[in-house]
């Protein structure tokens, strides 16, 4: 390997861990705000009774979650997998974003065992990218539409505008992005932007990927709210439709390790502002972490056996 080469890859290995100790610093800071307010005993105490039942009850939704979510990526495929390949790339990601949050991130395991398979990298990154968008979209959506469900809790609180203030943004973005189709010059943006107007056209398959994602998002505020009973509150299940999606849209930016620290924090003010203690809104989302890191092990299982195939 020449001098230069090997400046260089040193050089990409340094910025990833600069970025993986900034994300660290992002995580801890914002973990340390909602700690500092919540208070750990009082956090601790409440995760340590929670109902069991409801816990597993949590983990087994969550693992549904997942295997929906599979089917959405799957018909979001050029080239469909079977399914049972499909279920074991998707828990491998889970279990990468959730349980090994570091330089390696979970999208980043999908496109390359999928390239594996494929040997398209466009097609791959444009089915991920795609399962993506959509999932959000729907996250949004739907919490515009439970936002006048929920105004009477929310009424007068900053929570009534971030919604929609979010929604008009991500409609910009997507407007200035795909619509003026910046960077078509590049051919590998030339490409995705291709594979991207072609799935928009689909209305068939949109409608099918629209409908997954509403049910599975649904099942996940659904396991919240039982999670919330298990920890012995009472919390109107229409403050989560509304809060939820705030609070997995901020934790889905790739500022933080996993979106812990944001997502604590997050949960501290947006609960907050329908009076829900600050320890009882940590409380929950970190048992809905744990929740997560649970059923992820099931993609570590999946990862294990694809390395022994593999050797």
């Amino acid at each position: 390997m020449s001098p230069v080469l090997t400046k260089k890859a040193m050089e990409v290995r340094l910025k990833k861990i600069l970025f993986f100790l900034l994300k660290l610093s992002i995580s801890a800071c914002l973990l340390y705000f909602a700690l500092s307010r919540a208070g750990v005993e009082k956090v601790f105490s409440l995760l340590r009774g929670i109902n069991p039942i409801m816990f597993l009850s949590g983990v087994l939704i969550y693992i549904v979650v997942l295997m929906i979510a599979a089917l959405r990526w799957r018909i979001l495929l050029i080239e469909p997998l079977p399914i049972g390949k499909v279920f074991s790339l998707y828990f491998i990601g889970a279990f990468f974003n959730t349980l090994l949050p570091g330089i390696v991130g979970g999208d980043v395991m999908k496109i390359y065992y999928l390239y594996k398979e494929t040997g398209k990298g466009t097609q791959t990154f444009a089915s991920i990218f795609m399962d993506r968008y959509i999932g959000f979209a729907c996250l949004i959506a739907m919490g515009l539409i439970a936002l006048p469900f929920g105004l009477t809790a929310f009424r007068g609180s900053w929570v009534v505008w971030l919604l929609p203030l979010m929604a008009i943004c991500f409609v910009l973005v997507s407007i200035i992005v795909f619509g003026l189709r910046l960077g078509r010059r590049f051919k590998l943006l030339s490409d995705f932007y291709g594979y991207f107007h072609s799935y928009i056209r689909n209305k068939t398959l949109i409608a099918k990927a629209i409908l997954i994602s509403v049910v599975f998002q649904i099942l996940i505020i659904i396991g919240i709210y039982i999670l919330s009973e298990g920890l012995g509150q009472d919390i109107r299940v229409s403050t989560f439709f509304i809060a939820i999606p705030i609070i997995a849209s901020l934790a889905s930016l790739p500022i933080s390790i996993a979106g812990i620290g944001v997502r604590e924090a997050s949960a501290v003010l947006l609960l907050g502002a329908v009076g829900v203690k600050p320890d009882v809104a940590t409380a929950i989302s970190f048992a809905w972490f744990l929740i997560m890191a649970v059923a992820g092990l099931v993609g570590l299982l999946e990862y294990m056996r694809y390395k022994v195939s593999a050797s």
